[in-house]
């Protein structure tokens, strides 16, 4: 019989402890991880001794702002529900352990004027009244898994330590002073900050702060909060402030769940920007607060990651303390460390991050109409008008439905036609195309070729404008640029190459910076996949500079960057 080894043991253990099921303790009126997977096994509160019974794969306390919600979704008195132990997964709530499901039409169809004039009303008395109740649960349910607790707080705190010794010894002296909090102002990256400040006993450590210009009112509130708490540590904020979101939706349409460029360019080119103006090239260590129950595309993550297209800012290595961990799971620590947290969460949000994403569930929209009426009515009259304008046929329902969020590509926006790549091949020259570009050859078009080589315009042929770029090793000549008239092309550029196996290779990358030299609009993702900062965004510049390019050719891949730009995945189009 082949046997296991001690490694593999603590593996498989770990594994199933991670994946362990939630019960309930009918008794204790609380929810007990079973971290007891064997077939047929018997899970008991640790608190009474009763037998638990299986109730969800996760779950997430309700605080008593969101019970009084509910209470009013359910048409029951005000109150009627405060002593009770009130627990959710996604539509689905747990009162005292019963299962009451909560349709999507009561979120697309309730009076949300009328529910906030009532909460208005209420909402001092039910905190009075409820405080008691709620507390009293939570002091149980910390009791009840003080081991599950122990268990999650000892793993993250050693992957700390172990990652931080790695990072230093792969990188040598100083690079300890290149490590640093990613903090988005939700309940992950909170209970990642405190597991790291802790576990790396360093209170001066950075953290960054995106600020996507679309982050909840009590997001902001709560990160003032948060760097009032704690005074000793070095807190940026990265935050666009050269662009206005609504301006860039007007241009190229609002973020879809698979279009979502206000990622990049809100948030990390932003954060990209201060990266490199406190590191420079240097690598640097950033602990997330990702996790991979999150999503689908989360759980095919790496608890530790760098150098794969995955990693967004290329000179980061990203590592996640709590990427096994449940939602119960950083409750549980959050509630046991007597962390501070957003606000928001204390009103039903699930997830804190911008609050127009297309990937919020239709009930984040429902708080947003009650909790942000104002923001959530200009949004929602912005997407019906852009729907009107490609040609819904009925805008409002598309609005209303969700289905703007499955919108792909740049169908009715005007700005698509810029991602199409028009040339022609060169009848007289072998190995040469000529490009259509959107506005006129210039020294800006140049710039673009400089991860091919050294640009030398001394070498090229003065008569007919054309610069040379040389190979960085050899410093032979391998493309031949120059300024052309083409008949049917407004502005047009002709390019060879020459000295060089791959000619159909070569000419596909200086394709893709024709398409960003005539359809960027400036979503920073350039910037965030450049490893020696060399890739500049300033004012309607894009620049890379000659000194810091290092030729790496990542700004010219497929798999760092679909088409070379992004816009010709948010902007392309059936016909392109």
């Amino acid at each position: 019989m082949m046997e296991i080894s001690n490694k593999a043991k603590n593996s498989v253990t770990k594994n199933d402890r991670f994946s362990a099921q939630v019960n309930w303790c009918v008794s204790c009126r609380i929810p007990v991880f079973d971290e007891n997977n064997s077939v047929g096994a018997v899970c008991k509160c640790p608190l009474c001794h009763g037998k638990t019974e299986h109730l969800s794969s996760d779950l997430r306390p309700v605080f008593p702002e969101e019970r009084l919600l509910l209470e009013l979704l359910l048409e029951k008195e005000p109150f009627r529900l405060a002593s009770s132990s009130v627990w959710n997964s996604a539509n689905r709530y747990y009162i005292d352990g019963k299962s009451v499901a909560i349709s999507s039409s009561v979120f697309r169809n309730a009076d949300c004027d009328a529910l906030r004039r009532k909460l208005d009303e209420f909402s001092k008395e039910n905190l009075e009244i409820s405080k008691k109740y709620f507390d009293s649960t939570v002091q149980k349910f910390i009791q009840a898994n003080k081991s599950r607790f122990d268990s999650i707080k000892d793993d993250a705190f050693d992957f700390v330590q172990d990652e931080a010794e790695k990072f230093v010894q792969k990188n040598g002296a100083g690079s300890e002073n290149r490590m640093i909090v990613s903090f988005s102002g939700g309940k992950d990256s909170t209970a990642t900050a405190d597991v790291v400040i802790k576990a790396l006993a360093n209170p001066k450590i950075t953290h960054l702060f995106g600020n996507t210009t679309l982050e909840f009112p009590m997001t902001i509130e709560y990160a003032e909060r948060y760097r009032k708490n704690h005074p000793l540590a070095e807190f940026r904020i990265a935050k666009n402030t050269d662009q206005n979101f609504y301006e860039v939706c007007k241009e190229i349409g609002p973020p879809a769940r698979m279009m979502r460029w206000c990622c990049s360019m809100f948030k990390t080119g932003p954060i990209t920007r201060v990266l490199n103006r406190k590191f420079g090239d240097k690598q640097i260590l950033t602990f997330y607060g990702i996790r991979k129950n999150e999503s689908v595309s989360r759980s095919k993550y790496s608890r530790v990651t760098e150098n794969t297209e995955t990693v967004k800012i290329q000179k980061q290595t990203v590592a996640s303390p709590i990427f096994e961990w449940k939602d119960l799971d950083v409750w549980l620590y959050l509630l046991s460390e007597k962390v501070d947290f957003n606000d928001a969460y204390r009103l039903g949000y699930d997830r804190v991050g911008c609050w127009c994403c297309p990937n919020n569930n239709l009930r984040a929209q429902f708080l947003s109409r009650i909790y942000m009426s104002e923001r959530s009515e200009k949004w929602r009259s912005f997407i019906v008008g852009f729907a009107r304008q490609i040609g819904k046929p009925d805008a409002e329902e598309y609005v209303d439905s969700g289905k703007w969020k499955a919108r792909q590509g740049g169908n009715g926006v005007a700005a698509a036609g810029d991602v199409k790549l028009k040339f022609t091949n060169c009848t007289s020259e072998e190995h040469s195309k000529i490009y259509q570009l959107t506005r006129a050859f210039d020294d800006s078009f140049l710039n673009m070729l400089v991860p091919f080589g050294i640009l030398a315009p001394e070498l090229g042929r003065k008569l007919i404008h054309e610069t040379l770029i040389l190979d960085v090793k050899t410093k032979v000549p391998i493309i031949s640029v120059q300024p052309f008239n083409q008949s049917g092309f407004e502005h047009a550029v002709k390019v060879r190459t020459m000295n060089v196996e791959k000619h159909d290779d070569l000419q596909r990358m200086i394709g893709y910076q024709v398409r960003k030299f005539n359809a960027c609009r400036k979503c920073l993702k350039c910037e965030s996949v450049c490893r020696s900062g060399a890739i500049s965004l300033a004012g309607n510049e894009y620049y890379i500079n000659p000194e810091k390019c290092v030729h790496c050719k990542k700004c010219v891949t497929e798999k760092y960057l679909t088409g070379g730009c992004m816009m010709e995945k948010y902007l392309r189009t059936k016909d392109l």
